[in-house]
């Protein structure tokens, strides 16, 4: 997984640097990983929960939603 670290920067560099926008750069990353992680499926409602299980995280699903359907 080392290559993720050389194109994730590149990637999160096309957010703002609004508070907002690094925001969306983090949670983009941390859903791309839960994409590729091998734990579940990549259907949408199980990445809630990679996201959960995996980085301990709790996003607002509204939130979450919006940004997977700007994103992928």
């Amino acid at each position: 997984m080392f290559i993720l670290r050389d194109i994730l920067p590149p990637l999160q560099a096309v957010f703002s640097e609004t508070k907002l926008g690094r925001e969306r750069a983090q949670w983009f990353t941390y859903t791309l990983l839960s994409v590729v992680v091998p734990f579940t499926s990549s259907m949408t409602s199980n990445l809630l929960r990679t996201l959960h299980t995996l980085f301990g995280l709790s996003p607002d699903s509204k939130r979450f939603y919006t940004l997977d359907a700007k994103s992928f």
